[in-house]
Parts: C-alpha cells; sequence; structure tokens
C-alpha cells in the first residue's frame, strides 16, 4: 500500500512542474477521430457567420418549416435570427430520435443522493412530456403564457420544460436553492400563470417541505392560477383546493397524444432569471430556433459528442443556463445518454462523483472549477480508488479555472490524457461563446482560449473601446450570435442600459475583464467589478486567487477587497488548506511570498483568513459577496442559496475570535 503523504507530495511536484509547460495540443489518437480537425473551420465561419450558422441549423435540426433567411438586423440589438422558420423544441428533443427507432435508448441515467436509480428512456420521456404537455392545456395554460419551476433535480424538471415547450408556453425555472421568497419574486414579475412544484426535496440526508414553504411565502398571486406538485419524497404537503394539484394525477388523467406545435423560431422558449446584487433580478429571455441552434452545434462539436456511445455528465442544476443548455436541451436535441445527479458531492460520500463516472462509463464530464478545488481539498487519493478510465474529455464551466485546478483535472481525473475544455459563456449568451475545440487548439491552463467559430470576441480598453492587441482589457462580443437573449423580460429599456449603452448597439458588452496573451488566446479574469485597487494598482481578485493556489499546501482561495485607511483598498483572502494542513505563521508568510513571487509585493494579501470551507451556492460557486460583509462586518445578505449556511457561523465564529485576539 502506499504512502499517501508522498503520493500528494510527488503529485504537488509533478504538477509544480507542469505549470511550466506552455500549452497541451490534442493527444494525436484523438485529433485523428475528431469530429473537427481542420483549423480552417475558423476562417470559413468568419468568412461569413450568418451563412455559417444558417447551414448549422438545417444540419442539426429538423425544421417544420426551413428558413429561408439568418439574421434580420434592422433593429439593433433586437436581432432577430431565422424569422420565418418553424420549429419545437420539444419534437427536436423527443419525437425525431423516437422517430428514428431510438426510443429505448437512455435519456437520462438519474441518480438519487438516497442511493435511487431511475433510466429514463427518450421513449417514456416524450410519453411523459405528452402526457404533461395536455395536463397543463387542461388547466388553461396555453401559448405565451408563462409556467414557472420550482423543482430539483429530478426527471421530471426536464418533462415540465419540454412540455411547456410543445405548447408554446414559457417556462420560467428557478434554481432549486434559492428561497420560496425568491420564487415568489420571479413569479410576480414574469406573471406566471401556473407553477410546478415538489412536496419535498432531499439534500445531504434532510428532506426540505418545499411546498409548505412554497405556500408560506407566494402569498395571493393574482396571475397564479394552478401550482402542480410533484410527490418526489412522500413528505405530507398542504393543498388549496381549486388551485393545488397532483402531477401524477393530471398526467394519468392526460390524453397520451399531444402532437408538438410548430413554433417560430423568434417565439420565446424560456425566461431565466439572474440575481441582482443591487437592483430586482433580470428575466434574460431566450427564443427558439437561434437558441436552439447555439446549444446543439456547441455541445456537438465542442465536446465532440457521439452520441451513440457517449455517457455525457453535466454536473450542474437545471436551475441555472448550464442545466438548460446543456443538461436538457443540447444533449436530448442531439439524442445523448446523460447523468442526472440529485445531490452533494460528499454525500453519501466524498467519493460519489467518481462512483457514479465508474458505475455509468461517464465518458464526458463537465463540472465547475469550484468543484474541482474541493475535489483537490479532500485529496487524489478518493478519485484514486475508482476507475476513471471511461473518461475521454473533461469540460469547465461557470468562471475562470485556475491553473493549478486545470492541472490536477486534467492528471489525477483525465489520467493526462483527456483534453480540458475551459468554457467561457453567460446566461445572456445562451451557449458557449469562447472555448477550445479539442481535435484543433493547444490548450492552456487556465485559458479559455479563442472563440468557437461564429463567434467574435475582442478584448478592448476600458474608456476608448480600443481593441487591445496585447493585455488586459474589457470583453466584448462584436456581432450578433443565434443563441443570444432577445431582451430583458418586459424590460427593454433595461436591455439596452445593461449591455448596449457603453459601446454602442453593435458591441455587446459582457461585463467581464479579459486579457489577450501574445498568441491572441484570452484569459477571462472575471466580473469587471471583481477587481481589487491596491494604492492605485488594479488587479483583478482571481488573478491572485491563483497565486494563492498555486503553493503547495493551499486547496482553495476567494480574494476580496476590504477598505483600508491607507491604500484604498486591501487584499483579504479567504483560505482553505489541503489534507490535514495546519496553519501557521510560516505557512501564511509563505504564502504571501508566492503571490509575491507570482505577481509583485504590491498584490500580498493583508490579511489572510484560514477556513475549513467557503460559502458556496448548490452549484458550487464563491459567494465573494457574503465574504465582503463578513470582512467589512455588515449584515450578511441573503444565504438561503448556500450549500451549507453553517459555513457563514463558522467564519463568524473566527473573525469574531480574530477580533479579541487583537484586543
Amino acid at each position: 500500500m502506499s504512502d499517501t503523504r508522498s503520493d500528494d507530495a510527488a503529485l504537488e511536484h509533478r504538477l509544480e512542474q507542469m505549470l511550466e509547460i506552455d500549452s497541451f495540443p490534442p493527444p494525436e489518437a484523438f485529433r485523428e477521430r475528431a469530429l473537427w480537425s481542420d483549423p480552417a473551420i475558423y476562417e470559413e465561419a468568419a468568412a461569413d457567420p450568418v451563412a455559417w450558422w444558417t447551414a448549422r441549423a438545417k444540419e442539426l435540426l429538423d425544421w417544420d418549416v426551413e428558413p429561408s433567411e439568418g439574421l434580420d438586423d434592422s433593429d439593433p440589438p433586437f436581432y432577430r435570427w431565422f424569422a420565418d422558420g418553424r420549429v419545437n423544441a420539444s419534437a427536436q428533443c423527443l419525437d425525431r430520435h423516437v422517430a428514428a427507432g431510438l426510443g429505448d435508448r437512455v435519456a437520462y441515467h438519474w441518480r438519487g443522493e438516497e442511493g435511487e436509480r431511475r433510466d429514463v428512456t427518450y421513449a417514456e420521456l416524450l410519453d411523459s412530456t405528452q402526457r404533461f404537455a395536455n395536463a397543463l392545456r387542461a388547466l388553461g395554460v396555453g401559448k405565451g403564457d408563462v409556467v414557472g419551476i420550482y423543482l430539483p433535480m429530478i426527471p421530471e424538471v426536464a418533462v415540465a420544460m419540454l412540455a411547456c415547450a410543445r405548447i408554446g408556453a414559457i417556462h420560467n425555472v428557478v434554481f432549486g436553492g434559492f428561497s420560496a421568497e425568491s420564487v415568489r419574486e420571479r413569479m410576480e414579475f414574469s406573471q406566471a400563470r401556473a407553477l410546478v412544484t415538489v412536496d419535498g426535496a432531499r439534500r445531504k440526508g434532510r428532506t426540505a417541505p418545499v411546498k409548505r414553504q412554497v405556500d408560506e411565502h407566494l402569498g395571493d398571486l393574482p396571475a397564479l392560477e394552478t401550482i402542480v406538485v410533484v410527490r418526489a419524497t412522500g413528505v405530507e404537503c398542504p393543498m388549496t383546493a381549486g388551485r393545488d394539484v397532483f402531477y401524477e394525477e393530471v398526467c394519468a388523467a392526460a390524453d397520451p397524444d399531444c402532437p408538438a406545435e410548430p413554433m417560430e423560431a423568434e417565439h420565446p422558449l424560456f425566461i431565466l432569471y439572474t440575481s441582482g446584487s443591487t437592483a430586482k433580478p433580470k428575466g434574460i429571455l431566450h427564443t427558439t430556433g437561434g437558441y436552439l441552434t447555439g446549444v446543439t452545434t456547441t455541445h456537438r462539436y465542442v465536446f465532440d459528442l457521439r452520441p451513440e456511445t457517449d455517457v455525457w455528465w453535466c454536473a450542474a442544476d437545471v436551475g441555472w443556463i448550464t442545466g438548460h443548455s446543456y443538461i436538457v436541451y443540447g444533449p436530448l436535441s442531439n439524442g445523448a445518454t446523460s447523468v442526472m445527479w440529485e445531490g452533494a458531492p460528499d454525500h453519501p460520500h466524498q467519493g460519489i462523483w467518481w462512483e457514479i463516472v465508474q458505475d455509468h462509463g461517464v465518458s464526458i464530464l463537465y463540472a465547475a472549477p469550484t468543484a474541482i478545488r474541493t475535489f483537490i481539498r479532500w485529496g487524489a487519493e478518493i478519485p484514486g480508488r475508482y476507475d476513471l478510465t471511461s473518461l475521454r474529455l473533461l469540460g469547465s464551466v461557470g468562471e475562470p479555472i485556475n491553473p493549478k485546478a486545470w492541472l490536477w483535472y486534467h492528471e489525477v481525473i483525465g489520467g493526462g490524457r483527456c483534453p480540458i475544455l475551459d468554457t467561457w459563456w453567460q446566461t445572456e449568451t445562451g451557449a458557449i461563446m469562447i472555448t477550445p475545440l479539442p481535435g484543433i487548439t493547444a490548450t492552456k491552463p487556465g485559458s479559455a482560449t479563442t472563440p468557437f467559430p461564429g463567434i467574435a470576441a475582442d478584448v478592448v480598453e476600458e474608456r476608448s473601446g480600443e481593441p487591445v492587441a496585447e493585455g488586459q482589457g474589457l470583453l466584448v462580443l462584436e456581432r450578433p450570435w443565434p443563441s443570444m437573449l432577445r431582451t430583458l423580460y418586459k424590460e427593454d429599456e433595461r436591455f439596452l442600459e445593461t449591455y448596449f449603452s457603453r459601446f454602442g448597439r453593435g458591441r455587446y458588452l459582457v461585463g467581464d475583464a479579459a486579457r489577450r496573451d501574445a498568441d491572441g488566446h484570452l484569459w477571462v479574469i472575471g466580473r469587471i467589478d471583481d477587481v481589487v485597487n491596491v494604492s492605485g494598482h488594479r488587479l483583478s481578485t482571481a488573478e491572485v486567487e491563483s497565486a494563492i493556489v498555486a503553493h503547495e499546501k493551499v486547496a482553495e482561495a476567494a480574494v476580496i477587497g476590504q477598505s483600508d485607511p491607507d491604500t484604498g483598498q486591501a487584499i483579504c483572502a479567504f483560505v482553505t488548506l489541503t489534507g490535514d494542513t495546519e496553519p501557521s505563521e510560516e505557512l501564511e508568510a509563505a504564502v504571501r511570498e508566492e503571490v509575491a513571487t507570482r505577481i509583485g509585493k504590491f498584490a500580498r494579501p493583508k490579511r489572510i483568513v484560514w477556513a475549513e470551507d467557503l460559502p458556496k451556492t448548490r452549484s458550487g460557486k464563491i459567494m465573494r459577496r457574503l465574504l465582503r460583509d463578513i470582512a467589512e462586518g455588515r449584515a450578511l445578505g441573503d444565504v438561503t442559496t448556500l450549500r451549507d449556511p453553517g459555513v457563514m457561523a463558522e467564519l463568524e465564529a473566527q473573525i469574531a475570535a480574530e477580533g479579541e485576539g487583537e484586543d
């Protein structure tokens, strides 16, 4: 039996050496059989982007009425794509595969955290979708009506979305980790006519009474006529006569045949609200034909998908855009077999992800950097217990991935054989915008590399908007793309102000800072407001975090700017350590020196807070807003979306103890 400590030390040494490697070309064996292996694809798309995207739309989708036009840019930025085409998203995801004889193919290997398993085939998913679509119609829901969906990661969430798409209703999914008050807010903004929710939801051995909480906060919304309740856990829940119905009962009573209604390409498919920090949430509106084209194309070619043999796992939640695009619409449109996991990454044990990969032969994994850094903290020995040789491709999504995490993912999870796809995109973009292509691109740890074919991204100077040939600036998208948001729901002026007021109506302001290197590769740094200004030095928090986690004893770091009387802002770093490493003054000095070596002395954190864990949402994003609150001594904001709210209580106690020590 090997010595775990010596194995960890050897791995750290290997990763440190690999940090010196400039780039990783695609493995030759992968390149030889990749769907796209010729770099000329970029030139072809750049020569006529509209024609190129139109060709993808016709190649990958079966239109009821094929579009004769591509882009209508007569009223920028209110762009329209394939406007005279007709297509139904539900039929694209289900009917055409069943008609092609693929009804027995598994659409979802569903796993529940208490050991439950369900394999849902395409034929079964189509049957459930048709029944629920008819049930919605019987409840008075029609084309153009908004239907809220507040469900955990169970197959019924996909059924509800696809049933809405089938009849032209607009779904408004709310992430299951949001509070019931957030549900009310989103239902009120969107004037939802119906809400689909659940009796209870399991999380790490506990069951939350979801329906009861919804009733407590929903109040009397005049537009909301119906609440459909899925029995998922069997907990008792209140039911209001005349308003509430059980999902199973309305489906059982519904006609099993519901032909998909051809929709105009620009018919709204869904609204997805993004949280507002200082204002009400923004309702991102996506339409049918362009969105489907974007997600089907990127899912097929970014991930080199082989639907006949691949098992795809996007380890996100359907409540976010990643789940909409790469758990539901992209994979189902491509006829893929997916894993759907309802649970945390450490329940019932810290190896559950790798057990799932082993059990289902997962070949493509798409996960968040925060999850990867968590696994680093738990140690390479845990994934080492499982057979991960089925994996052939690994993706990263949600935030920039630091080089150390990239390399650990590459070596420990991918065995050094899997291309790493560091993808950048947003709720607003609908689909992946900047990414390597695994059969073409030489990847760089920490860089999203280059725009997807047909996408024009640039780094521009903050004030003038002039392109930055090499160096840091603001990330912008220079021309329309099919899957882009069409507006903010019922807020056209806010749409213009938010995205197109700074550089004009022809240039989309992303809201992220980025750097272009000498090879033209893009390094997305993070949100424009995730910047610390120390004595006039503007630093990306992601840049400092990456330097901190380069230290061999550091697993994860979150950096914020804290008010400072001398420098305006000072860097405060919340740091978690690997394995059984204990904090010490020597280690604190070493971490500061790591930052000084990699960035400069001015970037050294003034304050380091050692943390057992960091506050994260259930999708794995670190809530830096809460860290800023706690560092500045402010009252905490909403913590209901956290994976473990207890993390904040522990940090508060630690900060309080530090204050007592200073006294």
